[in-house]
């Protein structure tokens, strides 16, 4: 089919269920996040489950400079909405995006404080949390889905993989059962759910990968973001490749589009994508250097979809044995 308009399926002249063009039919607009680093930890960073994090973390490698200059929420709301007004001047909404570690991971009380005072600034329409699956209560959950009901809210679990095996080699602290049934329970109270995937890691093959979205394919999910592996300096996974680069084989970019692929091509037609992949700051970035701009991917990963005559849900459901 060499028309997007001649699929099964009607992605606005894409071949695939990207986010943005939901948002604009819903809201008649963009939405832009407004990245926080409101002071959380994690678990596998403060002892509770490790020290350190997942082998592949370095928190620096995805934050904005003035997440880091400044510690007061609000402050940090000013900046982002500036800087966003003036690179998007035609975005309807902000969101505040709560990214930095696991904006979970905390007393009930102290999150509902800091999700108040972003909610509380007249330029944040709602809220985006980015979390761990294995930081999600009931209670937390609870009160998520009561404050859905009066503004937007949406919940950005990491993934990262669905493949226990590569979960334990980056020392993640959870398997995938655990996810599983965090996104199960998120959906059961109406939260909008996305969940992270970071494709490449160490153990990951492309036969996993393709098990993994058909997995993932039977999952109460709205939306998924895909990112590329980056051996991002300071990390577990920098000195491990800095010993044994072999160890460690990464995508090139045609390779890594190949993979989304092959995923897309089994996820039902309602999961929105998100993200098509993230750039790390030169000076943090080890590996790769593929010297091509995230803008790019939407239109790399348009061309494949077509040379390869395939579309989102194509393989949507598998075929039974």
């Amino acid at each position: 089919m060499d028309s997007a308009s001649s699929l099964p399926v009607d992605f606005g002249g894409r071949r695939y269920h990207a986010y943005n063009d939901w948002v604009r039919r819903q809201h008649g607009g963009r939405l832009q996040k407004i990245s926080i680093d409101a002071g959380f930890t994690c678990p596998n960073r403060d002892g509770a489950l490790g020290t350190g994090g997942c082998s592949f973390c370095n928190n620096d490698g995805f934050t904005p400079s003035y997440l880091r200059e400044q510690r007061d929420i609000r402050q940090q709301i000013d900046t982002g909405v500036a800087f966003m007004r003036r690179r998007y001047p035609n975005t309807r909404a902000f969101l505040a995006y709560f990214q930095s570690y696991s904006n979970t991971y905390g007393e009930l009380e102290q999150l509902e404080a800091r999700y108040r005072t972003a909610l509380e600034h007249p330029d944040i329409a709602g809220l985006v949390i980015g979390t761990r699956p294995d930081c999600l209560p009931d209670a937390t959950l609870d009160y998520l889905s009561e404050l859905a009901r009066h503004t937007p809210v949406e919940l950005e679990i990491g993934i990262e993989s669905c493949n226990d095996d590569v979960l334990r080699e980056c020392r993640r602290g959870h398997d995938f059962a655990c996810t599983a049934d965090a996104i199960r329970r998120a959906a059961e109270r109406e939260l909008f759910v996305t969940g992270h995937l970071l494709l490449g890691l160490p153990g990951e093959s492309r036969d996993s990968l393709i098990a993994g979205a058909e997995t993932l394919a039977q999952l109460p999910l709205d939306a998924l973001k895909f990112h590329q592996l980056q051996i991002v300096r300071h990390t577990r996974l920098a000195k491990q490749y800095n010993e044994a680069p072999e160890s460690i084989p990464l995508f090139s970019p045609q390779d890594y589009i190949d993979a989304v692929v092959d995923m897309l091509e089994r996820l039902p037609p309602t999961v929105k994508i998100q993200r098509l992949g993230s750039e790390v700051p030169p000076k943090l970035r080890l590996s790769p250097d593929w010297g091509v701009r995230l803008s790019r991917f939407p239109e790399m990963l348009e061309e494949r979809l077509l040379a390869r005559d395939t579309w989102q849900s194509r393989l949507f459901p598998p075929p039974r044995n």
